[in-house]
């Protein structure tokens, strides 16, 4: 079983950092928002596209997947009472010349294997699709 810590710290009224080993980020957890920095739901979406992105790069060698690159647009729909995200909606755009099957293979096995899909599809609406880069 895997264990993670990460600590995080107000600073001032804007913003807040969180750490985990030697790595560091900067939090919008002000109310008046920062545009340097990500709210809580930005990286919650954040988080959800770094492990697509690391479930593909995990299963690319598994599978014999020819990964020139990945990029993920996501779309959070949150409510306001209570607070609390409703649904996601994602798009994975791959580089590659593997054949649509091949694509959808590496769509199953991302959505499959990952940490943060699994457990946001447990809470929420989680969707998305898969497409060749033009």
């Amino acid at each position: 079983m895997l264990e993670y810590t990460v600590s995080a710290k107000r600073l001032d009224d804007t913003g807040s950092e969180a750490t985990a080993g030697e790595a560091s980020i900067i939090l919008d957890t002000g109310m008046a928002g920062r545009p340097d920095a990500l709210n809580p739901a930005e990286l919650l979406l954040a988080s959800l596209a770094a492990c697509m992105i690391k479930g593909a790069e995990r299963v690319a060698p598994m599978i014999k997947f020819d990964l020139r690159g990945l990029e993920v647009s996501l779309h959070g729909q949150r409510q306001d009472s209570p607070p609390k995200m409703l649904a996601i909606t994602y798009e994975l755009i791959v580089d590659t010349s593997e054949t649509d099957e091949r694509i959808e293979l590496l769509h199953k096995n991302i959505r499959k294997y990952g940490t943060i899909s699994n457990t946001l599809d447990a809470a929420l609406e989680l969707s998305g699709t898969i497409r060749r880069k033009s």
